[in-house]
């Protein structure tokens, strides 16, 4: 050792040991914190918990008017008699539902609204049932359209409305309706999103809306089962299940008399 050399100095190409030491204490800092963020993010509660505002009632609003429109449409022999009888009910309780909760969002609840909502949904539901088993019986006797194009509009109209009916279903039904997903009180989910399954896939704020339960009910009238969201309850399961029938019920025997017909 030099003799003008301090006295304690470390070597030559070794770090003092309190240097050591702060820099293992910083490492440990860091660890620790990733462990609480990790911790902290485990027990939070998802996204899709969290109260959000409610939502808006136009796309929900044009979709019923699509129903209706689409019921309309269809040959007076496949509607409940007479044939403005329904379409007329349904009008009527939208105007009930707009008048009772004139707000541009679904924010607030009651028995009256909700009542409202389901009737809704069931009378549109009622009379494209009942469309749909008068289809299917004329194309099982061999009656109906004489030609395949208005055969195959028909089919299209009875298919689509069923595409929004069991839209409405799940909408209305998926963890209480819009109003309580808005709260964010319901635990458990009916329908697994594939933005409940990852905080990174989605904002903070994320909320099914109507738009999403269409799309829902279109990929399971179209491919007969559930494709990206996944039913979690019985009754979600049922409902999917009865949709895929009457889509499959529709759609072949429709496909099947328009091609006789072509040919």
């Amino acid at each position: 050792m030099d003799e003008n050399e301090p006295a304690g100095a470390a070597a030559p190409g070794h770090e003092p040991s309190t240097e050591r030491l702060h820099q293992r204490l910083e490492r440990i800092e860091r660890l620790l914190e990733a462990s609480a963020e990790a911790r902290a993010g485990a027990t939070a509660p998802p996204a899709w918990r969290s109260p959000t505002q409610g939502e808006e009632r136009s796309a929900v609003t044009v979709a019923i008017l699509v129903a209706i429109a689409l019921q309309l449409f269809l040959p007076a022999r496949l509607t409940i008699h007479p044939h403005w009888l329904l379409p007329a009910l349904e009008v009527a309780l939208l105007l009930a539902l707009v008048v009772a909760n004139p707000r541009r969002r679904f924010d607030r609840g009651s028995f009256l609204l909700r009542g409202l909502s389901l009737a809704l949904a069931g009378a549109i539901s009622l009379a494209n049932g009942w469309s749909a088993v008068l289809l299917v019986r004329e194309l099982l006797h061999g009656a109906g359209a004489a030609n395949a194009p208005a055969l195959l509009g028909t089919g299209g109209a009875v298919w689509a409305t069923n595409v929004i009916v069991f839209a409405l279903w799940y909408w209305e039904l998926d963890r209480g309706g819009p109003v309580v997903r808005a709260q964010g009180t319901e635990d458990h989910p009916d329908f697994l999103f594939p933005q409940m399954q990852d905080r990174e896939m989605a904002p903070p704020q994320w909320e099914p809306y109507f738009g999403d339960y269409l799309y829902v009910a279109f990929t399971n009238a179209a491919a007969f089962s559930p494709t990206d969201t996944m039913p979690l309850t019985s009754w979600a399961k049922l409902l999917m299940t009865a949709q895929s029938v009457v889509s499959l019920l529709t759609v072949l025997l429709v496909v099947a008399r328009a091609v006789n017909i072509l040919q």
